[in-house]
């Protein structure tokens, strides 16, 4: 087995990182907006109806009795930045970013532990 120099796992990281920003960045406009299959199989048996309230389902579907999701109103719901659609790319950005960072303390943290358990 070998080790990998820390420049290596440094360049390695960067790229990854870079990658990832620029998937979540640019490539994120190119997705659907079409409900997933998830949506679509829990929707299947019912119809959107608009109301006074605001849209309502009739007919006979699992998706009936769902509710709103208690964060569903948070800054970063739905893919956007405070509900403005046109922000996906940046609101993919702020994910990955904060993914990256808490990964990155979880890690350091973890190989903190680790030498101090090891070294006399």
């Amino acid at each position: 087995m070998s080790t990998s120099s820390p420049v290596s796992l440094r360049r390695f990281l960067i790229g990854f990182a870079l990658v990832a920003l620029l998937v979540a960045g640019a490539v994120s406009y190119l997705a659907s907006s079409s409900p997933d299959g998830l949506d679509a199989a829990t929707t299947r048996g019912c119809e959107t109806v608009e109301t006074d309230t605001g849209e309502t389902l009739v007919g006979d579907c699992i998706a009936q009795n769902a509710s709103a999701h208690p964060l569903s109103d948070s800054p970063l719901a739905d893919y956007t930045v405070g509900g403005r659609s046109h922000l996906t790319g940046v609101a993919g950005v702020i994910g990955a970013t904060a993914t990256f960072v808490v990964a990155g303390g979880l890690f350091w943290l973890l190989a903190r532990v680790r030498r101090n358990r090891t070294s006399p």
